[in-house]
């Protein structure tokens, strides 16, 4: 860790991500109703509701893809864009263009520009953290592959590369699960523990609500606005989880729960790289 973070970190507020009151949303419509919560410094958080409930417009603010149009974001205790390297933002598979002409190696050292001055090219340092981070995903074999050749499930490692190439202190992750295979889904959680252990922030935004009561410890409940936040024992009940899926949910015998969702529309279709 650089001398500039290792301040930050040690100066910095007891939460480290914060939102105030925040709303956002696109084209005059509000998709996130003064949304309001505190993620303490290395917390794991599953962020859960229904296909349109503003998960993916949440980590879009918390990235500045998308201006809040009231509210306020601290991270480290200030505002948003003071840390222009602190998150590193994973988007979901379909906001991608994997026409885009880009090699598998070139994608992860994307990760690496906010920390090269303007027109700077990347030296040895940033080239062995690119290496690093492409063994530590199992895919250093593909480096030199065009990122429109790869499956599903190396695709999503290859994003999960670049995330860890940029040295977060906070990584945002929007529905990782959906669409890869078994093996992917284990590489993804295993990485989520090694971050934890270095104190990165997560949060996961998902539909799977099994997968969260049994590997996440808090939950943040949102239907564009908070519904419940907290421990996943507090806040799976079936009052909160009907409040946010609009009754759409059936809890079995076993503890399992169930959601009815059928091809809901998307919060707002782009396509990034």
């Amino acid at each position: 860790m650089s001398e500039a973070k290792k301040i930050i970190l040690d100066s910095a507020e007891p939460a480290r991500l914060e939102l105030r009151e925040v709303s956002a949303g696109y084209d005059g419509k509000l998709v996130l109703h003064d949304v309001s919560f505190q993620v303490p410094h290395g917390a794991r958080v599953a962020v859960v509701g229904p296909n349109g409930a503003g998960k993916s417009t949440l980590f879009k603010v918390l990235v500045g893809l998308l201006p809040i149009r009231s509210g306020e974001v601290l991270i480290h205790g200030l505002p948003l864009g003071a840390h222009q390297d602190c998150v590193a933002y994973v988007p979901q598979r379909n906001d991608i263009d994997w026409r885009f002409p880009v090699t598998v190696s070139d994608v992860v050292m994307m990760g690496r520009f906010r920390h090269l001055a303007r027109l700077q090219r990347a030296s040895i340092h940033d080239r062995a953290i690119v290496l690093h981070c492409l063994e530590q995903m199992r895919i250093a074999n593909l480096a030199k592959r065009s990122i429109g050749e790869l499956s599903g499930g190396q695709q999503q490692r290859v994003f999960l590369a670049r995330a860890l190439a940029q040295e977060p202190h906070i990584l945002l992750m929007d529905e990782p699960f959906t669409g890869v295979d078994a093996a992917t889904q284990e590489a993804t959680l295993a990485l989520l523990d090694d971050l934890q252990a270095q104190h990165v922030t997560a949060m996961i935004s998902t539909h799977d609500l099994n997968l969260t009561a049994s590997r996440f410890e808090h939950v943040l409940l949102l239907n564009h606005q908070v519904v419940a936040y907290g421990l996943v024992s507090e806040v799976f009940t079936p009052q909160t989880l009907g409040q946010a899926f609009s009754g759409q949910v059936l809890m079995l015998p076993n503890g399992m729960a169930l959601v009815d969702e059928c091809c809901p529309p998307a919060e707002h279709e782009a396509k990034v790289i």
